[in-house]
C-alpha cells in the first residue's frame, strides 16, 4: 500500500513538473497576446495555464485583467478572486479586484480591496486613483480628492488621476477647479475621452452651454458609442430646449446600454414635459430598479403621479428623494408647485415649504457685501428684470405690458434673459428694454457679477419657483432692492427678496406675516394687454337653448374638488354643456382619462367637448362659444381669467387657502365684478345657476365687460404700470432712507 501512495505522488510530482514547463512556456505568449491587443488570444491561452495548474496566480491575475478590460465583469470578479486567494498580499491583483467591484458598483467592497493595495504598496498610483473614484461614489468627495492627490504627487504626469479628481470636486460644486484638472489631462493627452467628457459636465453646470457641446461631440469624436456620454448631450440638449436631438441622444445611448441611468432619466423628464406619462413611469421605475437611491428618478417619478392627479402618492415621492438629498432642488421645486394644487393646503404649508427652500438651499449661498449706490431718492432708477420667460409664454403675457410701459425718464429698464429660446415676444422684449444681456449661459456668481456690474438698483424676479428661476442669484442679492413680481405671484421664501407684488385679495392682510417679503399691492396680482381685434359676440346660450360652461386652462389645474363640483353645477342644470381646451388634451390617454372623471361623476360624455392645441388667436375666438367660464381651483386660473373677461365672458371663482387660490378672485374683484366671487362650494353654484337664470343680463353684462375691464387700474396696462413704477420709487426712497 505504502509503495502505491509512493508511486502515486512521484507521477503526480513529474505532472505537475510537466505542467509547470508547459506553463512557463505558455504565461509569456498570453502576455505578449495582451500587450498586442489580443484579448480574446490572452484570454484563452490563460484558460489552458488554468487548466493545468487551477491555481497559477498569474494566470488568474492575467485573465482577471482581460476580462475587466473587456466588460466581462463576472469571469473577471471569479479570477481576481482565485488571485487574491492564491496571493492575498499581492497589491495589483488587490487593486484590479478593487476595479471589478467597483464596475460592479459593489463600493464597499472595493474600497476595502483599495484601501488593503495601497497600504502594502503605498506608491501604487493606480490604486491610489481607484480608490478615489470609490470613495466619490460613496459619497466622500474630499476624500477621494485626497487619494487622487497622493497619485499626482507620485507621478506628476498620470493623466487619469487629474481627471478623476476633477470629476470628484464636481459634486462639491468647485467646477472651476475641476476644469482645471480636465485641461490639465488634456494637455497631457488630447485624445483624452473621459476628461474631455468631464469638461463637458463642469460646462453644464457653469452653465456654459456651448462649450459643453463642443466638449461632448469631441469626446463622442473619439468614442462615437459613449453611452455615457450621449446621454449627458441630450441632456444638454435638453436643458437648451431642442428637444428632438435630445430624444435622439437619450434613445441612442440607451441602444447601446439599456441600463444607462442619465438617459433613463433624460427619457422619463422629457416624456414627461411631452405628457407621456406612461413611458415616463416605465424609464423611472428601470432606474429605481438598479439604484434605489436615485433622488432624481424619485423625484421624476413623483411627476408622473402628479401628472395623472395622484397628489398624495406624487409628494411621498417628493419627500422620498429629499430623504436621499435633503439640498435637491428639483424635488424642493416640485413639492412647492404641488403643495400649491393640494386643496387641503393653505398659506402657511405654501410658505413653510418656501422657507424650506432657503433653509437648504438658499441659506448654504454666501449673500454679497452691499453694492455702493448712489442714494439719491428722485433720481433715475435701473431695474433689472430676471426671466427665462422673455418668449412666447403665459408669464411674458403679463409682464411684457409693463415692460412696454414703462416710463424711460424715470427708470433704465435691463432685461436678463436665461432661456436659449428665441421667438416674436422676445424680440417684443428686446425693444422694451434699454439694455438687454443673454444670459442663459452665465453661471449664478456670473449672472449676479453683471448685474452688479450694471448698476442695477432693483433687481425683479418674474419666475419664482417656476421652471428656469434665478433665485440662486437672488439669494446672493446683487442689488439693494430685490422683488418678485407676476411670474408666479406666490411669494419666494427668500428673506433676501425685499417685495412681492400683489393685491388685498390674492394675499389677505391677516396672512401677510408668513412671508419672507414685504407684500406690496398692486390693482391685481397681474395684468395683461387687451385683446387685439376682438369684436363682442353674441351669447351662445340665447341661439342654443342651454348653456356653456368653458376651462380654458391646464388640465392639471382641474382637481378632484374642482371637477366634482363642476359635476354638480352640470347637474343641476341636464342641458348644460362644458367645453374644456386644454394643449395637453391633444394626448387621447390624458383626454380620455379627463372624460372618464365627468362620466364617474353621472356626466354623459356627449356633453362634454375636450379642445386640444391651437395659435392664440383660435384660443381666444373659441370665447365665441362659451357663456360663463368655471374657475379652476385650488390652483386658479390667471391669464386664462384675464383672456375670457375681456372677451367678454365672465368667470364664476371662489376664494382659496393661499395665494394662487385667490389670484382669480382678486382679478375679477379687481374689474368690478364682486358678485361673481363665492366664498364656498355651494356659493360658487348659486352664483352659476343664477346667472344661467338670467340669460338677458348675461348677455348685457358681456358686451359691457370688455370696457369694463379696460377702464379698471388693473385692466388698463398704463395705468397698472404707474403703480408698479409707484412701487418702485417708494422701495428706494425706503432704501436711501436706511442708510
Amino acid at each position: 500500500m505504502a509503495s502505491n501512495v509512493g508511486s502515486r505522488a512521484f507521477q503526480n510530482a513529474r505532472l505537475q513538473k510537466k505542467h509547470r514547463k508547459q506553463v512557463d512556456e505558455l504565461l509569456p505568449r498570453a502576455v505578449a497576446a495582451y500587450r498586442a491587443g489580443r484579448p480574446a488570444e490572452a484570454q484563452a491561452i490563460c484558460g489552458q495555464i488554468l487548466a493545468l495548474l487551477p491555481e497559477h496566480f498569474d494566470a488568474l491575475h492575467l485573465l482577471g485583467v482581460v476580462a475587466l478590460d473587456s466588460g466581462q465583469l463576472d469571469m473577471a470578479e471569479q479570477a481576481l478572486t482565485k488571485a487574491v486567494e492564491a496571493e492575498p498580499r499581492h497589491a495589483e491583483a488587490l487593486s484590479n479586484l478593487g476595479l471589478a467591484l467597483f464596475n460592479r458598483k459593489r463600493y464597499e467592497e472595493a474600497r476595502k480591496c483599495q484601501e488593503l493595495a495601497v497600504a502594502l504598496k503605498p506608491n501604487l498610483v493606480v490604486a491610489l486613483t481607484g480608490l478615489g473614484n470609490t470613495l466619490m461614489r460613496l459619497g466622500r468627495p474630499e476624500e477621494a480628492i485626497v487619494a487622487h492627490d497622493r497619485a499626482i504627487a507620485l507621478k506628476p504626469d498620470y493623466v487619469d488621476a487629474y481627471c478623476n479628481r476633477g470629476m470628484a470636486l464636481l459634486p462639491l460644486n468647485r467646477n472651476a477647479e475641476a476644469n482645471q484638472n480636465f485641461d490639465r489631462a488634456l494637455s497631457l493627452n488630447p485624445r483624452h475621452m473621459e476628461a474631455m467628457f468631464g469638461k463637458g459636465l463642469a460646462s453644464i453646470i457653469l452653465r456654459h452651454f456651448d462649450d459643453a457641446l463642443a466638449a461632448f461631440d469631441a469626446a463622442l469624436a473619439i468614442r462615437p458609442r459613449a453611452a455615457q456620454v450621449l446621454a449627458q448631450r441630450g441632456r444638454l440638449h435638453q436643458q437648451a430646449g431642442r428637444f428632438d436631438p435630445a430624444m435622439a441622444d437619450f434613445q441612442a445611448a440607451l441602444s447601446i446600454d439599456p441600463r444607462q441611468e442619465v438617459a433613463l432619466l433624460g427619457f422619463a423628464q422629457l416624456s414627461v414635459i411631452r405628457d407621456n406619462v406612461a413611458p415616463a413611469m416605465d424609464a423611472c421605475r428601470k432606474v429605481l430598479e438598479q439604484n434605489p437611491a436615485s433622488e432624481v428618478a424619485w423625484t421624476w417619478l413623483g411627476e408622473c403621479f402628479a401628472k395623472q392627479g395622484d397628489l398624495t402618492t406624487a409628494l411621498q415621492h417628493f419627500e422620498r428623494a429629499l430623504e436621499l438629498k435633503p439640498d435637491f432642488g428639483d424635488a424642493i421645486t416640485a413639492k412647492i408647485f404641488l403643495l400649491d394644487f393640494m386643496p387641503e393646503t393653505d398659506f402657511v404649508q405654501h410658505q413653510a415649504v418656501r422657507r424650506e427652500w432657503w433653509s437648504r438651499i438658499g441659506a448654504q449661498i454666501a449673500r454679497r457685501p452691499p453694492p455702493l449706490r448712489d442714494r439719491d431718492p428722485e433720481r433715475r432708477l435701473t431695474i433689472g428684470y430676471v426671466s427665462a420667460d422673455f418668449r412666447t409664454h403665459s408669464a411674458a403675457l403679463v409682464f411684457l405690458p409693463v415692460l412696454r410701459h414703462h416710463d424711460h425718464q424715470a427708470f433704465k429698464v435691463a432685461c436678463y434673459s436665461c432661456s436659449p429660446l428665441q421667438d416674436v415676444m422676445t424680440a417684443q422684449c428686446r425693444a422694451a428694454a434699454d439694455l438687454w444681456v443673454d444670459a442663459w449661459q452665465m453661471s449664478d456668481e456670473e449672472l449676479a457679477d453683471r448685474i452688479e456690474a450694471d448698476g442695477v438698483d432693483i433687481l425683479v424676479d418674474l419666475s419664482g419657483h417656476s421652471a428656469g428661476n434665478r433665485l440662486p442669484v437672488f439669494a446672493r442679492k446683487p442689488a439693494p432692492v430685490q422683488v418678485t413680481a407676476w411670474g408666479s405671484g406666490t411669494g419666494t421664501g427668500l428673506p433676501t427678496m425685499d417685495y412681492f407684488f400683489a393685491d388685498p385679495v390674492t394675499v389677505p392682510e391677516a396672512v401677510r406675516p408668513l412671508f419672507a417679503e414685504h407684500v406690496y399691492d398692486l390693482p391685481a396680482v397681474i395684468t395683461t394687454d387687451p385683446l387685439q381685434g376682438w369684436q363682442p359676440t353674441s351669447l351662445p346660450m340665447l341661439r342654443n337653448g342651454y348653456v356653456t360652461f368653458g376651462v380654458f386652462n391646464r388640465i392639471d389645474k382641474i382637481s378632484e374638488p374642482a371637477l366634482a363640483l363642476w359635476s354638480r353645477l352640470m347637474a343641476a342644470l341636464p342641458d348644460a354643456r362644458i367645453v374644456i381646451k386644454n394643449g395637453a388634451l391633444q394626448d387621447p390617454l390624458l383626454r380620455d382619462g379627463l372624460v372618464a372623471r365627468f362620466v364617474a361623476h353621472g356626466i354623459a360624455q356627449d356633453r362634454i367637448t375636450c379642445l386640444g392645441l391651437s395659435t392664440r388667436d383660435q384660443h381666444i375666438a373659441q370665447f365665441a362659444a362659451i357663456d360663463m367660464s368655471l374657475d379652476p381651483f385650488p390652483q386658479n386660473g390667471g391669464v386664462s381669467t384675464w383672456e375670457s373677461l375681456q372677451a367678454g365672458v365672465p368667470v364664476v371663482a371662489k376664494l382659496g387657502r393661499g395665494a394662487a387660490g385667490r389670484a382669480a378672485a382678486g382679478i375679477i374683484k379687481a374689474v368690478g365684478l364682486h358678485d361673481w366671487v363665492a366664498e364656498d362650494d355651494d356659493g360658487y353654484i348659486a352664483i352659476a345657476l343664477a346667472h344661467a337664470g338670467r340669460p338677458a343680463d348675461l348677455a348685457k353684462l358681456r358686451t359691457e365687460l370688455p370696457s369694463m375691464v379696460a377702464s379698471s387700474a388693473a385692466g388698463n396696462v398704463e395705468t397698472y404700470t404707474r403703480r408698479v413704477e409707484e412701487g418702485y420709487r417708494l422701495f428706494w426712497r425706503r432704501y436711501c432712507a436706511s442708510g
